[in-house]
């Protein structure tokens, strides 16, 4: 094996394992190190910086980051790294004076962008200090797009996105709001010199099956009743509720129904329940409020009597493997299941919709109706319009609709300047630094505990069955942040190993608590982790391997199962080994250095 490069942005990066996975890379053990220091305004920034909107996402993110987590490797639950998030938000403070202020002057350029929610809004963001004249167009009253329509406000109260989305708002960009773009190519016609889609992924599937359109009164596409419930302009529901589907907008819908007057609400699902798409504290909540979800069952009739829905009927199946893996759904051959019901939410997926651009125009479109994009740039086949959120690969989630609003930015800068989309695009910043601050003293705190997850406190919940827009959670309070953040391994702080200082002691072999290093002879990488002091199967995360060291021996860490804890650094009578804190900070418009 060859030597390590350490040097190499995504080496350490992905050792950093929920920066990896959070699509827009927020330094997580950073900002939790300041919510630990009680610098909340602090942690606050490193997550506006990077992911935009603390507050929402801290309530409503999908947490790619969690699964991620070292401490999930440790301990059963890792760090709750979301929770953490919306800490900072809740304690940070008014941190008006630490946000970028408007642009003084414009740069000449205007930008038009579609849609206002978390995609465009980051677009906004980060063009609007760099002079841009960026014009936002949404069709409804107010910006936040999905944020604010699809999610219910027992989840993500109002004054939260009126917050995160007046911070950007703040910095210049005029908003054209209950404007809706009905034509591409006349917006195509006006003075921009680009034009960002963020329009989502408007349309829920329906679910065309028998009795669909006699019974249609009281079968609601599940998107659109959230929208409806979220504008006030739905207030009520049947008592026999069944809501069609397993990702978390039929978490939403059942939620949203046991608090409209559904007091018999369940959830059918064609899928088993570890294979549905709702995240599992989503499941959770639902169960919690005695929603039962019922899995292996496909919809085969809406039952009525002229026009007036009283039931639906399922076929039983069951799941078979074949020998690559591959699921298919088969019947069991029992009797139809039928269930009662008073009105259907169906929340079986969502599609996107672009009636409003017109095909002759030159864009391509693929054989899914979505835009054929450059997967980097986000750029169409018509070069000065870009694409970003739902609307450009299919339905995703917040994070990834702001990762996309990041690099949509830095496309729209360098085209707008006339530079390369590709080779000029910015690098990541990296920062690789010692915590060293005596011999056997670090500046992070680097103590492993086996504390478990602490639970978030929620509101009681027949009281939060009562009132749709009561805040179910509510946080955790300054004590409990702190425990939590406590749990974090700083896995952020890495351990640098100098091969020509190591006299091969073994003294770090020997303090190692996870048997993460080993000296041994060099040889191909299979043969080299069938040698190791622990087993090491994960060849996702890399080896750390030194150069030759005097015995022609190699060092080999297992990044997998390290800690972080530091015990070899402290041990080490050589210094061959460093704790240092490693910053990867995603490029943004901001850092394209633009010549013309």
């Amino acid at each position: 094996m060859q030597p390590t490069d350490i040097k190499a942005p995504d080496y350490f990066h992905k050792v950093v394992d929920c920066q990896w996975a959070c699509p827009a890379h927020t330094p997580v053990p950073e900002y939790i190190r300041l919510i630990a220091a009680e610098r909340y305004a602090d942690a606050f920034m490193v997550n506006w910086k990077s992911n935009v909107f603390p507050g929402i996402l801290g309530r409503t993110c999908d947490r790619p980051c969690e699964p991620a987590c070292r401490r999930g490797r440790v301990e059963e639950e890792p760090v709750a790294i979301c929770r953490l998030k919306r800490v900072a938000a809740d304690y940070k403070g008014n941190v008006s004076a630490l946000m970028p202020k408007p642009a003084e002057t414009r740069n000449g350029k205007k930008v038009a962008l579609i849609g206002a929610g978390p995609a465009s809004m980051t677009v906004a963001r980060d063009l609007a200090p760099l002079g841009y004249h960026v014009v936002v167009y949404d069709g409804e009253q107010k910006a936040g797009g999905f944020m604010r329509s699809q999610i219910p406000k027992f989840r993500l109260p109002d004054e939260v996105i009126d917050e995160e989305i007046g911070y950007i708002t703040d910095l210049g960009p005029e908003m054209r709001l209950a404007q809706r773009v009905d034509s591409l190519k006349a917006v195509l016609s006006e003075d921009y010199d680009a034009i960002f889609v963020g329009c989502g992924a408007p349309r829920g599937r329906d679910l065309p099956i028998p009795g669909r359109e006699e019974a249609a009164a009281n079968i609601h596409i599940g998107i659109d009743w959230l929208s409806s419930v979220s504008f006030g302009h739905i207030k009520s529901i049947g008592r026999r509720v069944i809501v069609l589907g397993g990702g978390n907008t039929a978490m939403d819908c059942c939620r949203s129904a046991r608090r409209l007057g559904g007091d018999d609400v369940k959830v059918i699902v064609r899928s088993g329940f570890e294979e549905m798409k709702a995240s599992p504290w989503e499941k959770e909540d639902a169960i919690h409020e005695d929603i039962p979800i019922l899995n292996y069952l496909v919809p085969k009739e809406f039952k009525h009597d002229n026009g007036r829905l009283y039931g639906m009927t399922f076929e039983k199946v069951a799941a078979e493997y074949d020998a690559r893996g591959r699921r298919r759904l088969v019947p069991t051959g029992e009797p139809d299941h039928f269930y009662e019901c008073d009105d259907v939410l169906v929340a079986v997926g969502q599609e996107n919709a672009f009636p409003w651009i017109e095909r002759d125009i030159g864009m391509e479109f693929n054989d899914w109706g979505l835009p054929v994009l450059d997967e980097t740039t986000f750029q169409s086949s018509v070069p000065k319009v870009f694409f970003g959120g739902d609307s450009a690969f299919g339905p995703k989630n917040i994070i990834t609709a702001v990762a996309h609003g990041h690099q949509a930015a830095i496309s729209i800068h360098l085209f707008c300047q006339g530079q390369d989309l590709k080779a000029e695009r910015p690098p990541p910043m990296v920062t690789l630094a010692s915590q060293k601050m005596g011999i056997h003293e670090w500046s992070y705190d680097n103590a492993i505990s086996l504390d478990l997850r602490f639970k978030v406190p929620h509101r009681d919940k027949l009281a939060a069955l009562n009132d749709i827009r009561a805040e179910v959670e509510l946080g955790f309070d300054p004590e409990l942040a702190f425990a939590e953040a406590q749990r974090c391994l700083n896995c952020d702080v890495e351990t640098v190993f100098t091969d020509n200082l190591c006299i091969e002691c073994d003294a770090c072999v020997d303090i190692c608590p996870v048997d993460c290093i080993t000296f041994t002879g060099n040889g191909e990488e299979k043969d080299v982790r069938s040698r190791l002091n622990a087993p090491s199967h994960n060849y996702e995360q890399a080896l750390y391997v030194s150069g030759p060291l005097k015995t022609g021996r190699i060092m080999a860490k297992d990044e997998d199962v390290c800690l972080h804890c530091g015990l070899c650094a402290e041990r080490c009578p050589t210094g061959a080994w460093d704790m240092q804190r490693f910053l990867y900070d995603m490029a943004q418009a901001s850092n394209a250095c633009c010549s013309k």
